[in-house]
């Protein structure tokens, strides 16, 4: 992993790649931990993207039964997401996401053991963002 210091560029850089040509909000880029205050392994990106960009394969099934009327649109409220900005050329290992993961507070959801889940936000040298999903453990494949 890189020194202490390399995350500030990628984390200015996505979180203008999210507000500006992802439409996201609620933007803030934090340093400390929002459950206990203490410092994170790297600097983490909390924002609102416009849309929801994930949904566990138990919360689509449940909000498929609950929803009465199969033909309406299903609702599709935004949750806060966690992005970890990098450079695509870091070395990252299991330990060094793991370290991340442990310092994330849980997610919002309907089960509290959910595995937790975060956004790898990948800065090529020439400011291109790729965003992948990233879970903290084995999960279970989207039912499409």
């Amino acid at each position: 992993m890189a020194q202490a210091n390399h995350g500030e560029h990628p984390a200015a850089t996505v979180l203008d790649n999210l507000r500006y040509q992802h439409d996201w909000t609620d933007l803030q880029i934090l340093t400390h931990s929002p459950v206990d205050n203490s410092p994170l392994p790297r600097p983490l990106i909390s924002g609102l993207p416009p849309r929801r960009l994930y949904l566990h394969p138990d919360d689509q099934i449940e909000i498929i039964k609950s929803h009465p009327n199969p033909l309406e649109r299903i609702p599709d409220t935004p949750v806060i997401e966690w992005v970890l900005p990098t450079y695509l050329a870091e070395k990252w290992t299991l330990r060094s996401f793991a370290s991340v993961f442990d310092s994330m507070p849980p997610q919002a959801s309907t089960s509290p053991d959910r595995a937790k889940r975060i956004l790898l936000a990948a800065v090529h040298d020439d400011s291109t963002v790729v965003y992948y999903f990233m879970h903290d453990g084995i999960v279970k494949p989207r039912q499409n």
